[in-house]
Parts: structure tokens; sequence; C-alpha cells
């Protein structure tokens, strides 16, 4: 998937800017960034 690298840097970078403005939702979004890392992992096979 040639797009997944770009998909995966926005998605830091947007991960990154909430994560700076509110600090209580880090473990939803690593929580919610895993589970989609691990279904595009399952589903690119």
């Amino acid at each position: 998937m040639p797009g997944a690298s770009l998909l995966f840097g926005v998605a830091s970078l947007v991960f990154g800017i909430i994560v700076m403005i509110f600090p209580k939702i880090l473990n939803y979004l690593v929580g919610i960034y895993l589970i989609l890392v691990g279904l595009i992992a399952i589903l690119s096979r």
C-alpha cells in the first residue's frame, strides 16, 4: 500500500497535535491508533 506511509504520517501529526492540546485524551488516541494500524495490517494481507 503506497499511500499507507502518508496516511500514518498524517495520523501521527494529527494525534500529536491533539495530545498537546488535550493530554488526557492520549489513552484513547493510542488505543484507536493501534486498532486502526492492526486492522490495516490484517486487511492488507
